[in-house]
């Protein structure tokens, strides 16, 4: 086929994917924008020591190869006992599903540069390194399949602690790169990695296992603008429906990420990744987990200014979750299975404009967590409950989400008559007519207390005239 033929066939292919509302043009794809909800997996040779190393505990969570400069011959061992035998791609895809999430991001080559599938580009991988020998992509992608949720691979993008040619990126060559394995900063030779591991890699990702919904980089660090042009067409020439995220790097990503925190007003095309716990992989020494009425508050706070969710699990070594991630999950896909229009495809309320944040929505990182590498452990998201409310928006519909409530009453003066015109209001769940009066002032609401509920948030839904 000569070059004209192949372009002009190239164009039309590209033009079907425009019509069939897949990703071109720099935005989120539709499934994206609407799902609001993903499950993210911190999962690799970090989740086999489980937060110890040589008889103490870790710094820096499944960073610490970096904390504890540990060479790269020496860590590669620990892929000697990594034998998930209890990994379930089917049980790891439906407690997803089940608890309404629409993605996965898994870690396909996290910072200590070990690949979690079977690469051809480095044999440093679970398939070749490890006793199980599996590639648990191949499972997961099936399974993602079969339950309706989009697979999507985190890749580490400027950080490959097991790759000779990617320095530093503090001036003071002490920073996130393998000084200790790899000393000579002025030798090496960024693009070498770009070319020889991470677009083979890329291309790996995206060619043996099927449609790929993100790919999700993680720390750009001294990654060029040209670099990171050349990994997004590269990208898109292989699955021009897959979206990426801003670290990419260089302001070429299809949606920001916002790590470890909320934010205090609405704004287009975000995500917001959060751990269940302190750590993202499976730290044994964690115990502080966050209450399923909490991740709720968190998703609704999330959804209500215009994001997604991705909320992390850490599996265990052997592949199996921590039963704590699996309770919180249950509870949450029971609240969304009641609850779930009022999340799913929703926009910014447009009334949300006069709404100022409450103090609860964000929390300042702490002198201590602004000191140092923001590395590891620096979740800064909030963690009081107090007794609020937001909105989310569909069509004509306003949806009222009452969290926490500690009164039988509540007033809403968002909602009073020359603000909306409303027709009905139900709650979500309940067959009970629901008691509201509309003034001149506020809206007030008769709620449910009393009434027995794993997780106290209340959802309204607000038909206008």
């Amino acid at each position: 086929m000569n070059t004209f033929i192949f372009k002009h066939i190239r164009t039309i292919l590209l033009l079907l994917f425009a019509v069939a509302g897949l990703n071109l043009s720099g935005q989120p794809a539709t499934w994206f924008t609407e799902g609001k909800f993903g499950l993210f997996l911190h999962w690799g040779l970090y989740s086999q020591t489980a937060g110890d190393w040589n008889g103490h505990p870790t710094k820096g969570g499944e960073h610490f190869m970096l904390y504890e400069r540990i060479p790269v011959k020496t860590y590669a061992k620990i892929a000697d006992q990594f034998n998930p035998t209890a990994f379930d791609a089917d049980r790891w895809a439906q407690m997803a599903h089940d608890a309404g999430m629409k993605y996965i991001v898994i870690t396909a080559k996290h910072h200590d540069g070990f690949s979690m599938y079977n690469s051809a580009v480095s044999d440093y991988n679970i398939v070749k390194r490890t006793p199980w020998a599996k590639d648990p992509m191949l499972a997961l992608a099936a399974a993602c399949k079969k339950y309706g949720l989009k697979l999507c691979f985190y890749y580490s993008l400027g950080r490959d602690w097991a790759h000779p040619d990617v320095p530093t990126n503090w001036p003071t060559k002490a920073g996130r790169s393998n000084t200790w394995d790899y000393p000579d900063e002025d030798a090496k030779d960024l693009n070498k990695y770009v070319e020889n591991k991470v677009k083979p890699q890329l291309r790996e990702l995206l060619t043996q296992y099927g449609p790929i919904g993100i790919i999700w980089f993680d720390t750009p660090e001294l990654i060029s603008k040209k670099q990171s042009q050349e990994i997004r067409d590269l990208i898109h020439s292989i699955q021009p429906q897959c979206i990426i995220n801003s670290r990419i790097g260089n302001g070429l990503g299809d949606y920001a990420v916002v790590e470890q925190t909320l934010v205090s007003a609405a704004r287009k095309n975000w995500e917001a990744c959060i751990t269940m716990s302190e750590n993202w992989g499976y730290n044994r020494h964690d115990h502080n987990w966050k209450s399923p009425e909490l991740l709720v508050r968190n998703l609704i706070e999330v959804v209500s200014k215009g994001g997604n969710l991705l909320l992390n699990v850490g599996p265990k070594g052997d592949g199996s979750w921590p039963i704590e991630s699996q309770e919180n999950l249950h509870a949450i896909g029971a609240w969304m299975k009641v609850n779930g229009e009022a999340i799913y495809g929703t926009t910014v309320w447009n009334g949300a404009k006069v709404i100022k944040a409450s103090a609860q929505t964000v929390n300042k990182a702490s002198d201590k967590e602004k000191a140092g590498m923001k590395d590891a452990v620096n979740d800064a998201t909030p963690k009081e409950i107090v007794s609020d409310y937001r909105f989310t928006q569909k069509g004509n519909v306003v949806y009222l989400f009452v969290r926490s409530p500690s009164t039988a009453r509540i007033d809403i003066p968002e909602l009073a008559k020359n603000k909306l015109a409303i027709s009905s209001i139900s709650l979500l769940g309940s067959p009970s007519k629901v008691k509201w009066t509309q003034g001149k002032d506020n809206l007030n609401l008769v709620l449910p207390i009393g009434q027995k509920d794993d997780i106290p948030i209340y959802v309204y839904k607000i038909e206008a005239r």
